[in-house]
């Protein structure tokens, strides 16, 4: 019984200090192949397993979508959930099972690339070179 009783107790000890450390990863100053940006960057926190990437067009690019889409915004925000596969960090699948998109990181590398799958063929095309990497170690 006094065993049970220090096992328990152990375990209410140490498992509240698992998820004390978390690391969040800021890609800034990120070009792009097609769009000019004012501000470019992804937040990968590894932690919450979320992406959010924050932007916000040059005027130039702004006008170029804004012709055909009138939903389009200046500077917007969006967070795609995340996970980690041999080192490297993808978003969630998006599209259909024959045909989806992926953005792929790699750690500690300054690229951001695009995964497309169509048919269970595989193509890989680089999208972003970012400037700017910080690596932050949150701990409470």
């Amino acid at each position: 019984m006094r065993e049970i009783r220090f096992l328990i107790s152990l375990l209410l000890i140490i498992l509240p200090f698992q998820h004390l450390k978390s690391e969040i990863i800021i890609m800034s100053k990120c070009d792009d192949k097609q769009d000019e940006f004012l501000k470019n960057e992804y937040i990968l926190n590894l932690d919450e397993l979320i992406m959010t990437r924050n932007y916000i067009y040059k005027e130039k690019t702004y006008q170029k979508y804004r012709l055909t889409d009138l939903s389009v915004k200046k500077s917007n925000t969006y967070a795609r959930n995340i996970y980690e596969e041999n080192g490297k960090i993808l978003t969630h699948k998006h599209g259909y099972p024959q045909f989806y998109t992926q953005i792929l990181f790699e750690i500690g590398k300054p690229e951001i690339f695009m995964k497309t799958v169509l048919n269970d063929e595989e193509g890989i095309s680089k999208i972003s070179n970012c400037e700017k990497i910080e690596r932050f170690k949150k701990e409470s």
